[in-house]
């Protein structure tokens, strides 16, 4: 392989074809059109989804169906290291004080504590869901768990 040889013809700014100029130009006479037919015409184009008279694929994919995910519970994720750094020993966290403090961002339905982390504070924590791990580091460093039915 020649090295020099790997950019030689690439330009960096193409010139643009000059179509209809005459039979030396190699774009004269029907200017890269063909000879009849649609596309020959002046004021031809075609339809962005038009497949050549095949069936487009937006006509040929299904259009019904149900999904139930509109009407599932939004869930926030907290994790027990989160609570470490943004609380206070012997604090007491509701959804609300996560919501204010930035921990549960967004609209949400539910909270869940999960158990990523370590946790060496002392917290009584009311929430709607727990991970198992997430309840045990709680009860191990001395707090308290409540559930919220919702």
């Amino acid at each position: 392989m020649i090295i020099d040889d790997v950019h030689r013809g690439i330009k960096k700014n193409k010139k643009r074809k000059r179509v209809g100029r005459g039979p030396g130009s190699g774009h004269g006479k029907t200017s890269t059109r063909g000879h009849n037919g649609y596309g020959s015409r002046s004021g031809s184009s075609r339809r962005t989804s038009f497949e050549g008279g095949q069936t487009p694929l937006a006509l040929r994919v299904a259009k019904r169906g149900f999904n139930n995910k509109q009407f599932a519970k939004k869930v926030a994720v907290v994790n027990v290291s989160a609570l470490e750094q943004a609380f206070e020993s012997g604090a007491e966290i509701t959804p609300e004080i996560l919501a204010a403090k930035g921990l549960a961002k967004g609209r949400f339905d539910q909270v869940k504590i999960l158990g990523n982390g370590d946790l060496s504070k002392k917290f009584s924590v009311a929430a709607h869901l727990f991970s198992q791990s997430a309840e045990e580091k709680i009860q191990a460093a001395g707090g308290t768990v409540s559930r919220i039915l919702s």
